[in-house]
């Protein structure tokens, strides 16, 4: 049994605080990225952030009796299901098959529109701007010529910035082919990039 596995079954309440905290950057990643761009200045990450805390405080039980998946897999579903409810809530989401979603490492915002938006807004200067419409279109057509996995293996590695043992457990694919996966992504991903001027720099 590992330590952190052992500090959760022994259920106290510090133990359960201090593993939840060791994962807390991790999941504000997710939580930022994840999250509509639309509810920046309705929901606050902060927020987000002690629901999840709450919810893995009262279903810890749930995961210390059967505990599958490392502990972040765990523990970055509850956060997916909590972005999908707020995404319904304030912007009336049509209702989506939550358990399907959360085996894939998706939430229910668009991947393409998450990674596109996150690049395209390095362009702000005044003499970026008119070109950032323009990159948006191209990026989110390379996004989405994508195969759905290959995408998010890079929001994973690259946004989130989760180690390739981590993104293979959430997708439930082989180490391997999530290493394959990743190079292939970016690899399609830098073209589109090296192909505009104005593009920002773009490393692994």
């Amino acid at each position: 049994m590992s330590d952190e596995l052992e500090m959760l079954k022994s259920g106290d309440a510090d133990a359960i605080a201090e593993v939840f905290s060791h994962h807390r950057d991790k999941l504000q990643r997710m939580v930022r990225f994840r999250l509509d761009r639309r509810l920046y200045g309705r929901v606050d990450t902060a927020d987000v952030l002690q629901d999840v805390w709450l919810e893995t405080s009262r279903r810890i039980e749930d995961y210390t009796s059967n505990p599958a998946v490392p502990f972040f897999v765990w523990v970055r579903q509850l956060a997916y299901q909590i972005i999908i409810d707020l995404h319904r809530r304030h912007l009336g989401a049509q209702k989506r098959n939550v358990s399907q979603e959360v085996s894939l490492g998706k939430s229910n915002c668009d991947t393409s529109v998450s990674i596109a938006a996150q690049l395209a807004g390095n362009l702000t200067s005044p003499s970026n701007v008119a070109m950032r419409g323009e990159r948006l279109t191209r990026l989110r057509e390379a996004l989405d010529g994508m195969d759905e996995v290959d995408r998010e293996v890079l929001a994973l590695r690259h946004f989130e910035e989760l180690g390739n043992n981590e993104v293979a457990e959430i997708l439930g694919i082989q180490k391997t082919a999530a290493s394959n996966r990743y190079v292939r992504a970016l690899k399609r991903l830098k073209q589109v990039l090296e192909a505009d001027s104005e593009s920002a720099e773009f490393t692994e």
